[in-house]
């Protein structure tokens, strides 16, 4: 998100797309379909280029982000689920509880960040962005927000998102999936598969500590 402009990935085989439009508009300013074979995931600036995961065909799409004209294909070494910038490199993450520092002009690995939650690995880490020194990740399939310390990997922060969600009793994928940062402190953007909304979320503090086991599965 640029001011009030938002790139969007949209997922699923066949029906994947990366979009541009006004926060709040209707209709879309511009939308590039993926070919049927690649199913979109997270997308992120970096500098004057816009890259755009894919989730298991292991390839990562560069594109021109005012035209949004594909410019490169590049070879991708895991799984694509989230990614953001984070000082000058790239964060990505694959659904488990490692993060992995990447070069923002080639998407080559640099470092890896194992996070943990109470001495216990967090699995499930999917769409990330950066705020206030601190790499945020909601947990897939479970409507909280994590934010990790980028120099120890540990969970720092544990967000209760529930009051966002949207309920679809029938459709068990429709998840939790999309987080973006927006400029005045302690906001974000949170969508998930198949939402009809963006909910413009600001943080509060709780007098309560959420218990690890609820994210960790103990």
């Amino acid at each position: 998100m640029l001011g009030t402009t938002i790139w969007e990935s949209t997922g699923r085989y066949g029906r994947s797309a990366l979009v541009r439009y006004q926060l709040g508009a209707s209709d879309p300013e511009r939308s590039v379909a993926l070919a049927p074979e690649l199913f979109g995931e997270g997308i992120c600036f970096a500098g004057d280029l816009l890259w755009q995961l894919t989730w298991r065909e292991r390839v990562a799409l560069r594109w021109d982000p005012q035209t949004l004209e594909l410019q490169e294909t590049v070879a991708y070494n895991r799984e694509g689920w989230g990614i953001c910038q984070a000082g000058e490199h790239l964060v990505t993450s694959d659904g488990s509880s490692e993060l992995v520092w990447r070069d923002p002009r080639t998407l080559r690995p640099v470092e890896i960040i194992r996070v943990r939650l109470g001495g216990h690995r967090l699995d499930g880490l999917n769409d990330l962005t950066w705020h206030a020194g601190r790499i945020w990740a909601n947990v897939l399939a479970r409507p909280y927000l994590a934010a990790i310390d980028p120099a120890s990997g540990q969970v720092t922060d544990i967000v209760d998102a529930r009051a966002a969600r949207e309920r679809f009793p029938r459709d068990p994928d429709a998840v939790m999936n999309g987080i973006a940062t927006i400029a005045a402190p302690g906001e974000f953007l949170l969508t998930g598969k198949r939402w009809r909304w963006l909910y413009h979320v600001r943080l509060t503090e709780s007098r309560r500590d959420l218990p690890p086991e609820r994210l960790i599965g103990r």
